[in-house]
């Protein structure tokens, strides 16, 4: 069995373009017949120069390979070039690749993946799902909306969610760490406090933010936090800055919860070693691949540490994040992204049933890619899936976050 055929296929979710502007298909074919899929998280390049240096990392070092050497394609892509070390844009080609090679071996085995990563740790795996408008909602007044967030906030407690992600704390720019606007931990505030009142002990609150803090900053904003007692505080200084982010985990009262931006057990290993977070969220089309975050996992375990795979992207990424979910033993809980676009992307093959996720029993991740579909929805935007703001916090007027959606003209 050897890799022979790669297609990439970058589609676009429609307006309102929840889990980013697109998401980059990989679909790898066998010289025997056997089709994988896999999904590469958002890079720093553009979708079409993307899809160069995923078909350069496949050719380079994965075709004509059995699919079961993942740990020696892993060792080529990661060496590549000499560099031995982690690499946003290499490993995030590699890891949709390394996804689809998984997706080949239970299908060639006639088992779910993650029976080929241990076994079924987990019968069924709490899930979370990030605020966003109600259909009454006003989609560009929702993000600075406590009561909103309130009712959205019940909605999903009512469907079955125990746990509820939002992030009122003002813009992330390229500027790096900033100090938030007064009115921006205020303002925070007031989401936590109308959505505890609105769900109770029912749902666990998941204070999001994006690395946009200064070390003092966060710090600030985390301690006005505290009183409603989030489970996580996520990402609350640039991702670059490990010994920073170890100081907010230890002056705030609330878990740090870190990862979405990071590579390799490297990275992340750095993380637990300095204390700076005890919730690992990695973005399995971003970090490495299935293999890697497992042996991420285990590193965890011994810092008794738990995993949320992160979750900004298509389904495919969201199978393989379900997967190794569903074989270690310390996780904690799991992302998801519930529009139809999701679920019609993958035939209905996974959902959240009462805020729980089951694995799949059927061969490999145990989806069925609407092909058809995804090509019907080809992106021709200019944008990266994510934007960084250039304009600096507005301390003035207030700051306004979008929730990472695109306006729906594009």
């Amino acid at each position: 069995m050897k890799l022979q055929d790669l297609d990439i296929i970058v589609t676009a979710p429609p307006a309102p373009g929840w889990g980013g502007r697109y998401w980059i298909l990989v679909k790898i074919t066998t010289a025997c017949g056997i089709t994988g899929w896999g999904e590469c998280y958002a890079s720093s390049v553009g979708p079409g120069a993307m899809a160069h240096v995923i078909r350069d990392v496949f050719e380079r070092h994965m075709a004509g390979e059995n699919p079961e050497n993942i740990e020696l394609m892993f060792r080529r892509a990661y060496s590549s070039g000499f560099t031995q070390r982690p690499d946003l844009t290499v490993m995030g080609a590699f890891s949709g690749l390394e996804i689809a090679c998984w997706d080949i071996l239970g299908k060639h085995r006639g088992r779910p993946v993650h029976a080929l990563l241990g076994g079924r740790m987990n019968d069924r795996i709490r899930a979370y799902t990030y605020l966003y408008p109600l259909p009454q909602h006003d989609i560009s007044a929702f993000w600075t909306s406590p009561e909103m967030a309130a009712e959205a906030a019940a909605q999903k407690v009512a469907e079955g969610f125990t746990a509820v992600k939002f992030d009122p704390a003002g813009p992330y720019t390229l500027r790096g760490g900033h100090m938030p606007a007064m009115s921006d931990i205020s303002l925070s505030v007031k989401f936590c406090k109308a959505i505890r009142e609105a769900v109770g002990d029912r749902a666990d609150l998941l204070f999001g933010t994006h690395g946009q803090f200064s070390t003092a900053g966060a710090i600030r904003l985390g301690q006005a936090l505290e009183p409603y007692a989030p489970l996580w505080f996520e990402e609350p200084t640039p991702p670059d800055a490990v010994e920073d982010m170890a100081r907010v985990a230890r002056d705030v009262r609330i878990p740090v919860a870190t990862g979405e931006r990071l590579t390799t057990k490297a990275e992340f290993a750095a993380i637990l070693r300095a204390g700076a977070a005890e919730i690992l969220q990695p973005a399995l089309g971003r970090a490495g691949g299935i293999w890697e975050m497992k042996k991420v996992a285990a590193i965890a375990e011994v810092f008794n540490a738990q995993m949320a795979p992160h979750l900004y992207a298509g389904p495919v990424e969201w199978a393989a994040n379900v997967h190794l979910a569903a074989s270690i033993p310390n996780i904690l809980l799991l992302e998801t992204i519930e529009t139809p676009f999701h679920d019609q992307l993958i035939k209905s093959s996974i959902r959240v049933e009462n805020g729980f996720v089951t694995a799949p029993d059927a061969p490999g991740l145990g989806i069925e890619v609407d092909e058809e579909l995804a090509r019907a929805h080809p992106f021709t935007g200019s944008d990266l899936h994510l934007n960084m703001q250039e304009a600096p916090c507005d301390y003035a007027n207030g700051n306004a976050f979008v929730g990472g959606a695109p306006p729906e003209a594009e």
